[in-house]
């Protein structure tokens, strides 16, 4: 190891509560699969087992305890968070063989002392909307599925904006009342939520799925977790499924962390991305497993209403987010920021992943009259396969009612005003492209405004043989590709020779 260069941690404790912890191995150098599988124990316990993955999720340890993990020679000390007290769910009428939990629920989550845990039964939980509070901790251990019930009728609905005047009900970038999640937390501190269990949102039941644009009672689709205005929140193991439209929501959240979990929902549901940080800041995602109907990670930061509804007092930035190894599969786009972003995203790091099968790997969506920067973003050390455009930056994205306007889809320059988006200082370094179909990379800026600072280093790219041509990005008259390599227009991009060769012109069609 060269002198002053700091040696990788082999094993690492995240997310503790006081009954369970992620361990993660080889984090400093591992993607989201390791490069052989490593033997692990708990010692005093019966917790043993061989991992081919980085995250090792642990439950059922006890509260306070300092406990010695093993990963083949290496170990680890840990110790668990205290807990003030174990609630069973089970004990206020939390059970399988109820229709609807979620009154047995709201008084389980009342007794709930402060520092407590709420533990749930195992087997299928059916219930309306539960609603945490602070400082609690939400156990669903292994076997327990907390699932929605298929009917909407007198489900709770969230107002665009609260007694407080803060935004509590969301739909793509504005404010509109949307039906509560199956789990809701509103102005929660000190809240985790951990397990082996699952929270299954119950969009494959009902009718969720058949009206993705519309409002049914007033109201918009809810997500499965809801999570608005809360600080110092641990999401960690918790399996999230079958989600009504967004998986998990973040919305101006401080200091969330999420590790371990996996989130899935079928490839056709529509909207259905897997974790939505909106206008939330220092977030750290890590050793998430993502197969979702839409986008895998999608950045969020509001957007700014059109027409009569321009409103603007609702967006906040984004910043300080923390991507590392995760597994992304089969979405739209692996990792996105877009298209609702009218306020800044900045400061965003992508380390160690791998994304598999997705439209698009590195996905920037915006247009005129978005307003906001998305800058400082930094890719690195990350393996595509299977990608149709690994790198997509696309101001020409065509949302919204007027999205193939003259207005928005011109190629003459616009008057430049708040309104204009900006794209600026875009990093990808080590980056591994394996099976492309479509372009490695379609960069498309704003003449008005170009893409700036865009540094690609160290990326190599292998195609698909059997690929067919397709699009690769949302923009009116761009052809299709296939086997293409660096396409751009109104974009500064700096590369290394050995990519120089890929640098294509883009050009438009009638």
């Amino acid at each position: 190891m060269p002198h002053g260069r700091k040696k990788p941690n082999v094993l690492s404790a995240h997310s503790v509560t006081p009954y369970t912890v992620t361990i993660l191995i080889h984090a400093d150098t591992a993607r989201y699969h390791l490069e052989r599988p490593v033997s692990w124990r708990l010692e005093g316990t019966e917790l043993r087992g061989v991992s081919d993955i980085v995250p090792v999720f642990l439950e059922g340890l006890l509260p306070d305890t300092v406990y010695t993990f093993w990963a083949g020679e290496e170990k680890l000390f840990f110790r668990t968070a205290p807990c003030a007290g174990l609630i069973d769910a089970a004990d206020y009428g939390v059970s399988p063989d109820a229709a609807d939990n979620a009154c047995a629920f709201a008084a389980a989550v009342a007794a709930v002392p402060k520092g407590g845990t709420l533990r749930l039964p195992e087997g299928h939980i059916a219930s309306g909307p539960v609603f945490l509070k602070s400082d609690m901790t939400v156990w669903l251990p292994e076997g327990a599925r907390l699932a929605a019930i298929a009917d909407r009728g007198g489900w709770p609905i969230l107002p665009d904006h609260d007694a407080d005047g803060r935004v509590v009900g969301t739909w793509e970038g504005l404010p509109a009342a949307s039906f509560a999640s199956l789990v809701t937390a509103i102005g929660c501190k000190n809240l985790a939520i951990t397990g082996r269990g699952t929270l299954d949102g119950g969009g494959d039941r009902g009718d969720w799925w058949t009206w993705p644009k519309e409002t049914r009672e007033g109201a918009r689709r809810p997500r499965t977790l809801f999570l608005a205005h809360c600080t110092d929140i641990l999401l960690s193991g918790i399996t999230v499924c079958n989600s009504p439209s967004w998986t998990v929501h973040p919305y101006r959240c401080d200091r969330l962390t999420a590790t371990a979990m996996q989130i899935t929902n079928p490839a056709d549901s529509p909207n259905t991305d897997g974790f939505d940080p909106e206008s939330c800041t220092q977030v750290k995602v890590c050793g998430l497993h993502i197969s979702v109907g839409d986008d895998c990670i999608a950045v969020k930061a509001g957007k700014r209403g059109t027409g009569e509804d321009t409103r603007v007092d609702h967006i906040a930035p984004t910043r300080h987010l923390t991507i590392a190894n995760c597994l992304m599969e089969d979405g739209h786009g692996a990792v996105v920021m877009g298209s609702e972003m009218s306020g800044d995203i900045t400061d965003v790091d992508i380390t160690r992943c791998e994304f598999k099968g997705t439209d698009r790997g590195l996905r920037i969506k915006t247009r005129r009259g978005r307003g906001g920067q998305v800058a400082r973003i930094a890719m690195n050390d990350v393996a595509m396969d299977g990608v149709g455009t690994a790198l997509a930056i696309n101001a020409f994205y065509y949302c919204d009612a007027d999205g193939k306007s003259t207005e928005v889809q011109s190629r003459d320059p616009a008057p430049v005003d708040d309104s204009t988006p900006l794209i600026a200082d875009i990093t990808v370094t080590n980056v591994q492209l394996r099976g492309v179909r479509h372009a490695a990379g379609a960069f498309l800026g704003l003449p008005e405004a170009p893409l700036r600072g865009l540094r690609l280093t160290g990326v190599t790219v292998g195609y698909d043989a059997d690929a067919e041509p397709g699009e690769t990005l949302m923009a009116c008259h761009l052809p299709s590709a296939r086997h293409a390599g660096l396409l751009h227009r109104f974009a500064q991009i700096e590369t290394d020779a050995a990519l120089t060769d890929l640098l294509e012109d883009m050009t438009d069609v009638s």
